[in-house]
């Protein structure tokens, strides 16, 4: 336990910038497949047929695309193009557009689920859609969708491990080379995990506090 402690204080470093770049790319990638998500989720709802096919294809591809293939692909198919897209960036966008597709069917299911009196009452008050949408569909629709967001926020943070595939220092990546330089392959190892769990469990215990605000305004 000394020999481990000894080497984790003088990796601490290298492991607290890959602790912080995982942060990082995971709340980009939450933020961006959020708003991506809503708004995919609104128009698989409430577009018109050839507004819903191309979102409808984007959620089926997405979803059926293995993470790890996404990943390569938003890091390689970018150069080809001719744009530049640095390694961190092409893993939040991928990571974002996966999280886009499974929070737009989050979204569109929870719309779906509120009973469609709500619009005629809303229409009844002399409110326009895009008021109806924001101040009566939206919030009934975040209460019911919070959970499995959450759920798919746990699930990009332990997908952000497979950026180190592209390069990107997050904890993986940081972790194996501090295991190349000690050898202390267990420790370490157990030691990122027991980091990812931590973020895991704050970030579950954060919706389950808005889920409790929610249930308390709604």
């Amino acid at each position: 336990m000394d020999a481990f402690l000894a080497q984790l204080w003088i990796a601490r470093w290298p492991i607290f910038d890959g602790f912080l770049m995982t942060i990082g790319i995971s709340v980009g990638a939450i933020v961006f497949g959020t708003i991506l998500g809503c708004i995919v989720g609104i128009q698989l709802v409430f577009g018109s047929f050839l507004v819903k096919l191309p979102f409808r294809l984007y959620v089926d591809i997405m979803r059926g695309t293995p993470l790890l293939v996404l990943i390569l692909a938003a890091f390689y198919v970018p150069a080809v193009l001719g744009l530049s897209l640095s390694a961190p960036q092409a893993g939040t966008l991928a990571l974002g557009l996966f999280a886009g597709a499974h929070i737009g069917e989050l979204v569109r299911g929870s719309l779906q689920a509120i009973p469609p009196g709500q619009i005629e009452a809303g229409r009844a008050i002399g409110l326009r859609f895009p008021q109806i949408l924001a101040n009566v569909l939206l919030p009934q629709a975040l209460r019911t969708a919070l959970p499995p967001w959450i759920n798919t926020g746990v699930e990009l943070i332990k997908g952000s491990s497979l950026l180190s595939m592209i390069g990107v220092g997050e904890l993986l990546l940081k972790t194996q080379e501090v295991i190349g330089r000690n050898f202390m392959t267990i420790q370490f190892y157990v030691f990122a995990g027991i980091l990812y769990l931590v973020v895991n469990i704050a970030l579950d215990l954060l919706g389950k506090s808005l889920e409790r605000r929610l249930g308390a305004r709604l």
